[in-house]
């Protein structure tokens, strides 16, 4: 397959936020180096922590100027040394530095078929928000048929998974989502959705439960909800599974845990969890591609937008004014 020699991408700048990212047109096609393939990019998934990374607060985060990006979908076009599958010409999906370009490098080993029948955009999530709402919710979560969880901001990628997964498992769903979302996140099947941006969540929680608590609080807000999401979770038993702070930093002192919320809470970031949990995040994987062969997960049918539109893609993100899954297509 012929593989031209530059491309264009779109590269940040700054730490200051999106309004700093700029496409460049002269940017290199990458080379796959032992163990990776080279895709051309169909379309790259929108992520909250694409925003983090650009307004600095990523956790160990590429220093500007870099290419931005990490999710993409597309057709292997060139392999690297010592790759015997997926082959040129299969339709994967994954995660690599720089996805917000016409190419792009991933390890061969993480690079998932698209399913039969999927689109490349189509599977935009499978490699990011289904695996991180499946973590959050089955291993470390531990969620049980009958239970109550959870969800906030419901009406995003990663948050409508949550929901649809959580009521696979039998689960009674309390979601969060601004009033213009509601219907959305109704539709996928949410038992109770409050105004994410009013009304103190905990009581409405313990009003939704009879005073007991959620089983499982999924905390992705960070800042001043998360301690309304800790005081949301049943004393005891109660499980707060914390996989984003969009909100901000928040802090949890040893005297909170033992006076005031008796909860257990538990640490999520799926990098970490693929690197030193790969049993667990294996488990993960076939856990999703069985709920794709089932039907439950479902081909993604994302918002897509023009490469060069990525930051204010972005904007929109930071404003919470988006719905489900974003794309850029090159």
């Amino acid at each position: 397959m012929s593989v031209p020699a530059t491309m264009r991408a779109l590269q940040q700048t700054t730490l200051n936020g999106p309004q700093d990212m700029r496409l460049i047109t002269d940017a290199p096609v990458p080379n796959p180096g032992r163990g990776e393939v080279l895709i051309r990019v169909a379309a790259a998934g929108v992520n909250f922590a694409d925003l983090s990374k650009a307004c600095g607060t990523f956790g160990d985060g590429p220093r500007p100027p870099y290419r931005a990006g990490f999710e993409a979908a597309g057709e292997v076009v060139a392999v690297g040394e010592a790759v015997t599958a997926p082959a040129p010409g299969t339709c994967v999906t994954g995660v690599g530095d720089g996805a917000f370009a016409e190419y792009l490098v991933l390890p061969a080993a993480a690079a998932m078929p698209v399913p039969a029948g999927w689109s490349a955009e189509q599977a935009l999530g499978l490699a990011v928000n289904w695996p991180t709402a499946l973590a959050a919710l089955k291993p470390l979560g531990r969620i049980a048929a009958g239970e109550t969880v959870v969800v906030p901001a419901a009406a995003g990628a990663t948050g409508q998974a949550a929901v649809i997964l959580a009521k696979h498992y039998g689960a009674t769903v309390i979601a969060t989502a601004s009033p213009g979302k509601h219907e959305i996140v109704l539709g996928l099947g949410a038992d109770h959705v409050l105004d994410s941006r009013d009304g103190d969540l905990a009581a409405e929680v313990r009003r939704l439960t009879g005073g007991a608590g959620a089983d499982l609080v999924l905390e992705s807000a960070g800042g001043a909800a998360f301690a309304a999401s800790l005081a949301a979770a049943k004393p005891v038993t109660g499980r707060v599974v914390v996989y984003g702070l969009a909100g901000g930093d928040a802090s949890l002192t040893n005297r909170a845990l033992v006076y005031r919320h008796q909860v257990h809470v538990i640490g999520l970031n799926i990098g970490t969890l693929i690197r030193f949990a790969p049993r667990i995040f294996g488990e993960v994987v076939a856990e999703l591609s069985a709920l794709v062969a089932a039907g439950v997960v479902t081909p993604a049918q994302p918002v897509t937008h023009d490469l060069a539109d990525g930051p204010r893609v972005l904007a929109d993100l930071a404003a919470r004014t988006t719905v489900g899954k974003l794309a850029l297509v090159p």
